[in-house]
């Protein structure tokens, strides 16, 4: 697409004002900035009727060369645009003169409260939402267009009542000022759409010497007055009075003071912008706004034109030296700005590595111990006091195994890496079963639970296991923060609401309450109320969060109430719910598993030697044959002479890991067939494809349920 197009005429009748164009000189510019080619083909076919001239910008840059080749009517400018979006380029076009007033219309797919104040604050005149409405669009820019030219219209009329009135005195100074636009002229269009401020300092002396001047220098400074880029030019050089480029240190001591006297002048002292003189050397201040960018030195006497014309080229060299200053710290912005969220990236990618570090050496040490209980329950069933240990022992381990799940499980929401198993479930059934799972814990601290559950199903599609983590969080939290000998309620209902109905889970209590400074913030990553010494409400303030995202993920909200401290609290779950569903699938409740009914031969490797021991003894206690290894190596050559039918492999193992030894595992006759199992601490997703990829059949995280790694082993 050109960057101007010059429309066909309008089939329909046009305005009063339009009525009486005389040709395509009385044409408006109606400048259009989008990074999108399709979005500025709608533009041109929307506005196609106006019979005006559209000019196209495919970036911010783009727009600012255009800005200084014409006036335009009304600029629409997209806000969403890569290197410099809408608001960024707006401020820059306020900066020049010609568009200070030219009306900005911000085309936007998304325009909050703040967003549009600070449009408005740049001179916006009107916001249009994206996908634009053409008949919209067509009548709001047909009103700006009209004011152009009619304004154009009364300007050119007064500049004819002027022209009548000093004909003679034009006819007198035509050569004169021929020579005056052309030089102007060509020093704009030398200017317009420069960004590097050594290409603006060559242009301006290059129009200076020998127009205007038979030497000049140009130095620019920063906002502290250092010198930072300098060149001079001369027509007594060779080389066709080439500009040569000066070290800031290399300006001659003449020009450096008087630009001292310049940058020590108060900002609105009328001599801050008059020319320094020292002899036949002046400098000429370069000011945009109240800030002063740097000077230009003439060396030896001036015409009368050349007078008249210098402040006129002072003038314009500020004005592209501050857009191309402007758009190089804007440059240096958006670097840093991609540094910084590469450091950030760099950051997110070391914190999931940690986690999934944290979570293999948590497992690791938790392994063992859950081996030891159930061991301690074979061997010594009828002890009162040994079961009660191993009791108290499994519990503590399942709670920091429920910790370390639900730390790396809000991680993988936060970075949208949780796949929602959806189906059609029975809420109802589903908070049942999470009450019966803690009924042993209300009985131990006497708590008195209300339980109110509608007579028919509340059928919802979600996620069984992660809604099991909604309604166990949220009762395990209220039973925790409840005294003994506390009430707590669970309730369940339809709710309406808008176009549907939704699934309402209510857990209240008479506990601790919630302070009002806490509340707004209750959901919030490891936060928490002030903790006692005794660490009785202990935890890491991980639990809430991840109610919350898992909530939201389903497409529902929860929201928590309490009147205050030692008021008691309320978890209201909503969630959408479907209508009448004949056979509702119930979530899986736990079972005991049968014992082993076949002896296998299965080969342990793992480097943690109480991981080897305790699962071999639980392994053989069952009846199997088992051998270990403590490294790959070791189990390779094991494996060929035992040919085990299972391989429990750890995947951080030292010489070689256990990817590669399952490879290998699978290339060798004797192990080829064998059931492959990950026993590690390695769980996320990518850790499971790995392990699918180098031919593991299954993947268990540690520490691993005796019961379900018997069932995996019975096939």
């Amino acid at each position: 697409m050109s960057a101007v197009s010059a429309t066909s005429a309008a089939a329909a009748a046009p305005s009063s004002i339009w009525g009486g164009l005389d040709g395509p000189a009385d044409r408006a510019d109606i400048l259009i900035v989008d990074d999108l080619p399709e979005k500025l083909l709608v533009f041109e076919t929307v506005l196609g009727d106006l019979n005006q001239n559209l000019v196209f910008a495919r970036s911010g840059a783009d727009a600012l060369r255009q800005i200084l080749r014409r006036d335009f009517a009304v600029i629409l400018l997209d806000v969403n645009m890569p290197d410099m979006d809408g608001f960024e380029t707006a401020t820059l076009i306020r900066r020049y003169k010609r568009a200070a007033h030219t009306p900005i219309i911000f085309i936007t797919s998304y325009a909050d409260e703040m967003q549009t104040a600070r449009g408005y604050s740049l001179g916006a005149v009107d916001y249009i939402p994206s996908p634009v409405v053409p008949e919209v669009l067509r009548s709001k820019i047909r009103v700006f267009v009209e004011l152009h030219i009619l304004q154009r219209r009364i300007a050119r009329q007064a500049e004819e009542r002027v022209a009548l009135a000093a004909s003679e005195a034009a006819l007198r100074l035509a050569e004169e000022s021929t020579r005056r636009s052309s030089l102007l002229a060509g020093l704009s269009h030398a200017l317009s759409g420069v960004l590097d401020l050594r290409q603006g300092i060559h242009a301006l002396l290059t129009h200076v010497v020998p127009a205007l001047a038979a030497n000049a220098t140009v130095a620019l400074v920063d906002e502290r007055g250092v010198v930072t880029h300098a060149a001079t030019r001369s027509s007594l050089f060779e080389d066709d009075a080439a500009s040569v480029e000066l070290s800031p240190s290399a300006l001659p001591s003449a020009h450096f003071a008087l630009l001292r006297e310049a940058l020590e002048a108060p900002a609105d002292a009328p001599a801050r912008t008059a020319n320094f003189v020292d002899g036949a050397l002046q400098m000429l201040p370069l000011i945009h706004g109240d800030r002063f960018i740097g000077g230009l030195w003439i060396d030896g006497e001036l015409t009368a034109l050349s007078a008249a014309l210098l402040d006129e080229v002072a003038a314009r060299a500020a004005i592209a030296f501050a857009t191309a200053s402007l758009y190089g710290a804007l440059q240096v912005e958006i670097a840093e700005r991609r540094q910084a969220e590469a450091r950030l990236e760099e950051a997110s990618r070391r914190k999931d590595e940690f986690l999934a570090m944290l979570a293999h050496e948590l497992r690791n040490p938790l392994a063992p111990i859950r081996n030891a209980v159930e061991l301690i329950r074979l061997a010594a069933p009828a002890e009162a006091k040994v079961r009660w240990a191993a009791d108290v022992t499994d519990r503590q381990v399942r709670q920091l195994t429920r910790l370390v799940d639900e730390l790396l499980d809000v991680a993988r929401i936060s970075q949208g890496k949780v796949v929602l198993q959806t189906q059609c479930l029975d809420l109802v059934t589903l908070v049942t079963q999470a009450i019966d799972s803690q009924r042993d814990m209300l009985h131990k601290r006497h708590q008195t639970l209300t339980l109110s559950l509608p007579d028919k199903p509340v059928n919802l599609n979600g996620d069984a296991t992660r809604l099991a983590q909604v309604v166990n969080n949220l009762l395990s939290n209220a039973i925790k923060y409840t005294p003994e000998g506390g009430a707590i309620s669970v309730s369940v209902a339809h709710e309406p609401g808008g176009p549907g109905e939704f699934a309402l889970l209510e857990v209240s209590d008479n506990g601790i309450g919630i302070d009002a400074d806490l509340l707004p913030h209750v959901f919030e990553l490891f936060e928490q109320g002030k903790r006692a010494l005794d660490r009785t409400q202990g935890g890491l303030g991980v639990g809430l969060t991840l109610v919350q995202r898992l909530v939201q993920l389903h497409g529902g909200e929860v929201v928590a109430t309490s009147a205050g401290a030692g008021q008691g609290s309320q978890f209201r779950v909503l969630l959408p719910c479907l209508g009448d569903v004949e056979e509702p699938v119930a979530p899986e409740r736990s079972e005991q598993l049968p014992a082993a009914t076949v002896a296998r031969r299965i080969l342990v490797v793992d480097d943690n030697v109480d991981v080897v021991e305790t699962t071999t003894m639980l392994l053989s206690l069952s009846g199997h044959q088992v051998r270990s290894a403590k490294d790959g190596l070791q189990a390779l050559h094991i494996a060929t002479e035992f040919r085990p039918d299972v391989v429990l492999l750890d995947i951080g193992l030292p010489l070689m890991d256990g990817y590669e030894v399952a490879r290998r595992l699978r290339q060798t006759p004797q192990t080829a067939g064998a059931l492959l199992i990950a026993l590690t601490g390695y769980g996320q997703q990518g850790d499971r494809q790995r392990g699918r990829d180098a031919g593991f059949d299954g993947h268990m995280l540690k520490p691993v349920d005796p019961h379900a790694l018997a069932k995996m082993i019975e096939g």
